[in-house]
């Protein structure tokens, strides 16, 4: 497997636990002291940060450290989206979709020397 989609596997399997541990406390654990949600959203990071290091340093050696981050915004609102409409209930928006067209635009200035060419 290549550098770039080892890269963006292990981001975007490491962004499923970071959505989890940022938002999931919202539901699953709402009723609950902040603490306590502090310290499960602390141990689901933990796996998170198992991937995702791993993955900036093999990502670095294909990419520069802004494509890497625009990456990873990307698969962030790729995973973030539909679990805030399935697992959160949330009504999704056009402001979904004006987010995503941004981040496009981000993706080809960060990457257009490789895609054009120059």
């Amino acid at each position: 497997m290549n550098r770039f989609v080892l890269t963006v596997v292990l981001l975007s399997c490491s962004n499923v636990f970071m959505t989890f541990a940022w938002y999931g406390h919202l539901r699953n654990l709402a009723g609950k002291p902040w603490f306590i949600a502090a310290v499960a959203s602390w141990s689901i990071a933990l796996f998170e940060y198992l991937l995702q290091v791993p993955a900036n340093r093999i990502g670095n050696q294909v990419m520069s450290v802004g494509q890497l981050k625009i990456i990873q915004e990307v698969i962030t609102l790729s995973i973030f989206v539909p679990f805030s409409v399935v697992y959160l209930k949330e009504k999704p928006s056009l402001d979904y979709l004006w987010a995503g067209l941004c981040l496009m635009g981000a993706v080809f200035f960060l990457f257009r020397s490789k895609l054009c060419g120059a």
